[in-house]
């Protein structure tokens, strides 16, 4: 049996994620969400779905894009 990463869990049905070269082991897509998912530079939310990138920074939404001084990031045109 594998091993989660994130919680120490023994399954027998984990997945693994590679991201480039560096493979990571979960038992749930809650743990590899915990473990990798990049967290807001603003409110520090969870980024699940695209988010934006400003300044090297990412962001869950235009609105804290724009809180953190990058004017130019909206949500629609």
């Amino acid at each position: 049996m594998n091993q989660c990463e994130t919680c120490g869990n023994q399954y027998d049905k984990t997945m693994e994620i590679t991201i480039g070269n560096e493979s990571h082991t979960f038992d749930s897509f809650e743990c590899a969400i915990e473990a990798l998912a990049p967290r807001c530079a603003q409110c520090n939310c969870r980024i699940l779905g695209h988010g934006t990138e400003a300044g090297g920074d990412y962001y869950c939404c235009a609105h804290c894009a724009v809180r953190a001084g990058h004017d130019d990031i909206v949500d629609r045109a």
